[in-house]
Formats: structure tokens, sequence, C-alpha cells
């Protein structure tokens, strides 16, 4: 039963289903809701009105080169059918899985129009496949002339659901099927299928560099983008300075230098403080923004801003003199799955530097009741687009767990910075002033009234001790 079972069969699997332990403090962010993209969800008939529009796509790709049809299709397909299954979680017996299924209604007629494709591993890489190719195309606006789009993008909606969906890590495909299906119908004047994807997903996570995706178009087409989810993940990584002579380090993921939660913190065993404690002790937030690469229309990246943003990363967190610098985070409904699926991809996959579950473990230390989040959207570190401050506490208080962080994160030189900081005599004092005599407006107006009070009856005490002296 187990002879096909190697390890080098195990490490070649990239598309992973996700572990309970990660996945048990919210199921549904690992779940697409409208379409599924390979063989995890296949069965799921709640997910089976987008079937018909897989074909749709499918016909629109066959239509781009006069040659292609179905079977010409597949007998490439073929070629890298047993490289796509050694990506996948115990899919070898897909066939015999899915061949009792039969779509209800409209929907049946995508059993006829495929009825000549006897493999189902290579109707779905296929169906799917064309799919995500084409919807991506559609996003870049390169669709054929007057003809309109398929799915209907403008909806916000929609295009939330489906790029959110295929952002999700059991909802991938090998990214070396969809760049086979790119270069089958590639015009002469399109980008690399990877440049394209990457600006059809906008995560609202903090921002990249120039370098990172000028690294990125260079190795479009260097095979070791694992999927879509990896290519977004690629995206954000740190630049290598070695790739660009002369240029110095941008940084050693500056997210290291905080400590896990569930470790002890240092050798008195102190805690990272919440960002309300922090503010307390004297502590100022200030953030910045985002910065995406631009393209024209051959797909050459503008480099005229790329000398101004060369000291500056994604994760470009830094703690000097009090002042704590933190990127922009716009939380929308998506971005909770997005994180999730990004760190689960760092946590089951041999990921180096996991910079996500690292963010995460941050903004989990700074985060620990409502008030931490008003304190970091007034100072634009937060932009709350989902409503009640709860809800972000709620996400950052529970993606973390089962999550582990970056080997090294415990050791840096910033943390100590942050204690040393609010060790100090009068940062502890106007913390404990803060804390005691300020938590809220009430408890402050009550203060500022009893030292006026006490002023003014240390006047009256005086004059009166000058009147009886004269």
């Amino acid at each position: 039963m187990f002879a096909h079972l190697d390890n080098l069969s195990i490490k070649s699997r990239t598309i992973f289903k996700v572990n309970v332990g990660l996945s048990e403090s919210n199921p549904d962010a690992y779940t697409p809701k409208m379409v599924s993209i390979g063989p995890y969800h296949r069965k799921n008939p709640q997910l089976w009105q987008m079937e018909k529009y897989k074909v749709l796509y499918l016909q629109r790709f066959l239509k781009r080169k006069k040659e292609l049809d179905v079977e010409s299709c597949i007998s490439e397909l073929m070629k890298l059918k047993e490289e796509a299954l050694k990506c996948y979680d115990d899919i070898e017996d897909y066939d015999n899985d899915m061949k009792d299924i039969s779509f209800p209604g409209s929907i049946k007629k995508l059993n006829d129009y495929m009825s000549g494709i006897a493999d189902q591993f290579l109707q779905m890489l296929l169906l799917d496949g064309c799919f995500v190719v084409e919807f991506i195309r559609e996003l870049s606006g390169r669709y054929p002339i007057g003809e309109e789009t398929i799915i209907n993008t403008s909806v916000g909606y929609i295009f939330d659901q489906v790029t959110r969906d295929l952002m999700l890590l059991e909802n991938q495909l090998p990214f070396f099927i969809l760049d086979k299906l790119h270069h089958m119908t590639k015009q002469d004047n399109e980008l690399p299928f990877a440049i394209m994807a990457k600006y059809c997903f906008p995560i609202n996570l903090p921002k990249t560099t120039h370098l990172a995706l000028l690294k990125l178009y260079y190795n479009a087409n260097a095979g070791n983008i694992k999927h879509l989810l990896h290519l977004i993940h690629m995206s954000w990584h740190l630049v290598n300075p070695n790739t660009y002579p002369g240029k110095k380090s941008l940084c050693c993921n500056p997210l290291q230098i905080f400590r896990s939660k569930e470790e002890p913190k240092d050798k008195d065993n102190k805690v990272m403080p919440n960002a309300t404690e922090l503010s307390g002790a004297g502590v100022n937030f200030t953030n910045f923004g985002n910065i995406y690469g631009s393209y024209d229309k051959e797909g050459i990246l503008y480099t005229s801003l790329l000398e101004d943003i060369l000291d500056t990363s994604y994760f470009d967190i830094k703690f000097e003199n009090g002042l704590m610098k933190i990127p922009c985070l716009d939380i929308f409904d998506s971005t909770e799955s997005n994180l999730r699926n990004l760190i689960t991809f760092e946590q089951q996959y041999d990921v180096h530097h996991k910079y996500f579950s690292d963010f995460t473990a941050l903004m989990d230390y700074l985060i620990d009741s409502e008030k931490d989040v008003s304190l970091l959207r007034q100072k634009v570190i937060i932009v709350n687009e989902i409503g009640e401050d709860k809800e972000v506490t709620r996400i950052f208080n529970t993606i973390g767990k089962g999550v582990r962080t970056s080997h090294g994160f415990k050791y840096k030189e910033g943390y100590r910075k942050i204690l040393q900081h609010c060790d100090k005599p009068w940062n502890r004092m106007h913390a404990s002033l803060i804390h005691n005599h300020f938590s809220s407006p009430w408890v402050g107006a009550s203060t500022v009234a009893a030292i006026i009070l006490l002023i003014l009856t240390t006047i009256q005490t005086i004059l009166a001790f000058t009147g009886g002296v004269k």
C-alpha cells in the first residue's frame, strides 16, 4: 500500500492540506467560498456553480490559437501529470474518487463537453488551469477585442471572493501548469505570467519593495515558484543584497527582535508590553505606507524612484530613541484569510524566514485589547475597514495559535532596547501615572480635578498663613 512512498515524494509536496492545529481557530479562513481550484474541494456541491464559468474560460483559451483543441491541451498536460500529482497530499486514487460525480441541472452539460477525457485529474488541470490563466488575463485587461469579461469583476463582492479563493493554500495548482498553459497561448507582447498574476492580487498587506519586484521580474520564468500563494509570498521577500553588487543589506528581518509569547522573554522573564503600555511608558508610534512597483506596457519596471527606497523593506520595523516605526496595515474582510494562508504555507513548507509568522507575532504582542487597536488605528498603523476594533483584536489574538516564529526570533537587540526604555525610572513613573491616574477619560478628569483642588487648597493655605503673619 505504501510502496510508492519515499522521502523524496514527501519533500516534493508543495500544496498541503492545512494542519488541524493551525486551522482549528478559524477553519473558514482556509475554505473556498466561490470557486474550487485543484483536487481538495472539487467534491463540494456549493462550489459547482462556478464550473460553467470554467468551461467558458476554456473555450476562450482555445480561441487564442487556431491549432489548439482539448486533445492537444490534454496531450501537453499529460507530460506534466506525474510531477503535478507529487505536489499534493494523498490523491493518487483521484480518478476513482471523482468518476461518480455528476453535476446537477444546467451544469450537467459539463460532463458532456468533457466526456472525451477519461482522466479526471487531467480534466481538472485543464479546466481549473484555464480558469486561473484566463481570469488573471481578464483582470489585466487582456481579453479578446470585442468580447466582454466572463466574470463581472466590477462587482466588488465577486472580485473579492474569487481572488480570496485563489489565495488559499488548499486551492492551488502547481505553478508550472499555469505557466505552461500561459505559454501555449502567450502573445508576443504579453508579460510573464508571474508578473501579471502578482498585480491581480492587491492583498492589502504592508509595502513591498521595488528591488523585490525587480528580482521577481527577472526570475519569473526560473521555475522556482510553487503556486500562486508562493508567488505572493515571494513578492514580499527581503531582497538578498548579494544579488545587487554595491547595495547594502536592507535589513535582516527586524521582526526577529521580538520574542514568542510562549517562551521566556529574558533572564527576568519579562513580557513584551502591549501598545497601550508602551505608549504609557513614553514610546511613540509612527507608520509608513505602501510602495508598489510600476511597469510600462512592455513590462519594464520603472526605476526612477528606486534609489529613494533602497533602505526600505516590507518588514522594516524599527525601534530607536523611543520611536517605534511599523508599516501601515489595511484590515479588510479577506485580510485574515490571506494572512492565515501565507502563515500556514510558511509553517508547512521549508521556508527559512517566516516573515508573516513573525509579523503577526509582533502584532499579537502589541494588541491585547480594543484599546490597543484604537491606539494603533489613531496612529494609522492599522486602517480598520471591517468595523469594530473588537474584531481586529480577535484576529491577532487567535491567528498565532500553533504558529512557530523564525529561528533566532528571540535574541535580537531591539527587544532589549524596548525593555530598557520601559525600565528607565522616568518612563516607569510615567507609565505608572498613566496606568493609575489616566487610564480612562473619567479617571483622568478626576485626577486633573484633584490636582486643581490640591493647588487651590495650597494657595488658600499660603494666603491664610501670610495674612495671619501680617
